[in-house]
């Protein structure tokens, strides 16, 4: 064999290596979930457990249409850093990237919130109104229905989900903000488990 038809043999031997290694390693860190997808192809990807458009019809599933795009991208990220503990979501969140996040929240920002309706709840909601009056209202604005406070929406919002939430506060799965925490811990005192539930009747409502 010749010297040239050598050196192209080894040129093109070394030019499948590097193409087999580079294939090897893109099933060894596996491609970015997703990637290239229209909004509304990755706001369907959700509408298994949140519904179509983000309107939940299971009480344990919060509604995530009509959240502001700062809160749905702080929550999302948070699941994804395993700062927020979850069932499934931590899981879910690691396949998506930070824009993919941010076209997510801009389409169910878009969204109508449809409030759940017929909730039967424990609690006195109108001892609950004067609760998120003294408590929550300066975060969670005009009886907690305002989107645009980056807080949530709690009017309207599935009880099952917001108890199962605020057991996760008061039990320190999930961390709080400081003000938060004072305020929950300054009601709880005052209050106690009763207060929690005219609460939450009261954002039934």
């Amino acid at each position: 064999m010749s010297s040239f038809r050598k050196g192209a043999t080894l040129i093109m031997g070394l030019a499948l290596c590097i193409s087999q290694a580079a294939i090897a390693e893109e099933k060894k860190e596996g491609p970015e979930l997703l990637t290239g997808a229209t909004t509304e192809m990755l706001a369907y990807t959700c509408a298994g457990c949140h519904g179509p458009d983000g309107s939940s019809k299971g009480p344990a599933t919060p509604t995530i249409g009509g959240l502001s795009p700062e809160y749905f991208i702080e929550v999302m990220e948070a699941y994804k850093s395993g700062d927020t503990k979850g069932t499934i979501m931590n899981r879910i969140a690691t396949g998506y990237s930070t824009e993919e996040f941010e076209q997510m929240a801009e389409y169910f920002a878009g969204q109508k919130f449809v409030a759940a309706t017929s909730q039967k709840v424990e609690g006195d909601a109108d001892k609950g109104a004067k609760h998120h009056e003294k408590y929550c209202e300066k975060c969670h604005s005009e009886g907690g229905t305002l989107a645009d406070d980056d807080s949530g929406i709690l009017t309207g919002q599935w009880s099952p989900y917001l108890a199962a939430t605020l057991a996760d506060f008061t039990s320190g799965d999930r961390e709080m903000p400081k003000k938060m925490a004072k305020k929950l811990k300054t009601m709880m005192d005052k209050e106690g488990e009763e207060g929690l539930k005219d609460l939450l009747a009261f954002y039934a409502k």
